[in-house]
């Protein structure tokens, strides 16, 4: 499926959290659910500000969404390919269209979502891509503890 403007939009928002995080010296993850054209939620991994194992950037952009009755109006955008445990947690939720900054520079497990249903767009975003490569470059050790070390 071709990305809509609305997709894109969303991406630069999410981007921009990304580089929050970054500016911060934390994982360059940013992530926002949107539903209906609006902004529900926008968040970023806060890891190592923190000290959180578990703050990945779509988990702290849910975790900023508050409760919510249903999820399944709901688009995710984040700028790096989910790890498996916010891949369960899209899943967990019914989140129905995830949209993809990229998956280079760590690939994740797009077909795992599509496989169970979740519509996939990957936008393969260079300025996703470029906040995720200047981030590896300048810490190195702190993306082999996130999920680089694997």
């Amino acid at each position: 499926m071709e990305p809509s403007q609305a997709d894109r939009d969303f991406m630069v928002l999410a981007l921009a959290q990304a580089r929050q995080s970054l500016q911060a010296g934390g994982v360059p993850v940013g992530a926002v659910l949107a539903e209906g054209g609006q902004v529900v939620a926008a968040g970023h991994n806060e890891r190592v500000q923190r000290g959180d194992p578990v703050a990945h950037g779509e988990i702290a952009c849910l975790r900023n969404a508050g409760r919510r009755s249903s999820y399944t109006a709901t688009t995710m955008y984040t700028t790096l390919s989910p790890c498996p445990m916010c891949s369960g947690a899209l899943l967990l939720f019914r989140i129905p269209r995830v949209v993809v900054g990229e998956a280079e520079t760590f690939r994740g497990d797009l077909g795992f979502l599509a496989g169970r249903g979740v519509q996939v767009v990957l936008l393969d975003d260079p300025g996703c891509a470029a906040v995720m490569r200047e981030f590896q470059q300048r810490y190195p050790a702190v993306w082999s503890e996130d999920i680089g070390g694997r």
